[in-house]
């Protein structure tokens, strides 16, 4: 997705004291730039009205995936024009997902982003602009997902603790900044390639025979062909004996600083690593 860096300053995690805390190791360093908008006014107070708690709706169901064969839908670089058509499939079928959103995308259509959080579907934060972070210096990392998860806040009501970097790219730097901001990364093992080969029925089929026990599927709601893909792929994973959950109840409680479901684990179940250890070298695809 080619999405150019965003040029407004921050908007640095007003009432997050895990964003005020990381943005304020790097706020000296941090370039002048000018003032992001201003969010529009009812935000904050429709956010409030709403009655939500922390992480999303205090209606929200949970699955025990300890029990249960659970699969979770994931979808980055949202909200896009055909998000809401997405949005009646997923309330027709009754299944849950979980946005990874780009604050670029989000800051352009609010309006959707609070019928995702309001429909009781889990949000991440997927970087304000799409960079690839491992080539970012600190700051700027931060920068773009601080920004990103206190607009996210602002317009839902919810605020975010998973995070998903672009192409999938990260390392223990990058890992490490993204614990600060209290977020936990979420990667994927089952990639049904909607970014690449845009047939609806190529990446229904993908992710219904790739799918395992506590799977977490990879697609993109900027592509209308997996919108289109999207009715018949729960159907069938419905007949295969899943349940579909947020990426949140697969893990059970996802913890900060660490990497959940990275395609590299051999087995399919997550994958917990912690900051130390060997770089992992960052992934070159089009996520």
């Amino acid at each position: 997705m080619a999405i150019t860096l965003g040029v407004s300053r921050p908007h640095h995690g007003a009432g997050d004291p895990d964003v005020a805390a990381a943005v304020g190791r790097v706020a000296g360093d941090t370039p002048e730039e000018p003032a992001a908008p201003a969010p529009a006014k009812d935000d904050e107070a429709t956010a409030a009205s709403r009655g939500r708690g922390t992480h999303g709706p205090s209606t929200r169901r949970t699955v025990d995936c300890k029990r249960k064969r659970c699969v979770a839908l994931t979808f980055d670089d949202g909200p896009g024009l055909d998000t809401p058509r997405l949005l009646q499939v997923l309330a027709r079928r009754k299944a849950p997902a979980t946005f990874f959103l780009v604050g670029q995308m989000l800051d352009g259509r609010r309006r959707t982003a609070r019928q995702i959080a309001r429909a009781g579907h889990e949000i991440g934060v997927h970087t304000w602009a799409h960079p690839n972070l491992t080539t970012l210096p600190d700051k700027w990392v931060t920068w773009q997902l601080a920004h990103t998860k206190r607009l996210i806040t602002e317009v839902t009501g919810v605020r975010p603790v998973l995070s998903r970097p672009p192409y999938g790219a990260s390392n223990p730097r990058v890992l490490r900044l993204q614990g600060e901001l209290g977020l936990s990364e979420v990667l994927w093992d089952v990639d049904t390639s909607d970014w690449k080969i845009r047939n609806s029925g190529y990446v229904s089929r993908t992710a219904v025979q790739r799918a395992r026990r506590n799977s977490v599927i990879l697609m993109h709601d900027i592509r209308p062909t997996t919108v289109a893909a999207v009715d018949s792929m729960i159907r069938g994973l419905r007949r295969r004996g899943f349940t579909l959950v947020t990426v949140s109840e697969v893990i059970g409680k996802p913890v900060a600083g660490r990497t959940y479901f990275d395609w590299r684990t051999p087995t399919h179940q997550p994958a917990r690593r912690s900051t130390g250890g060997k770089k992992r070298p960052g992934r070159r695809s089009a996520h």
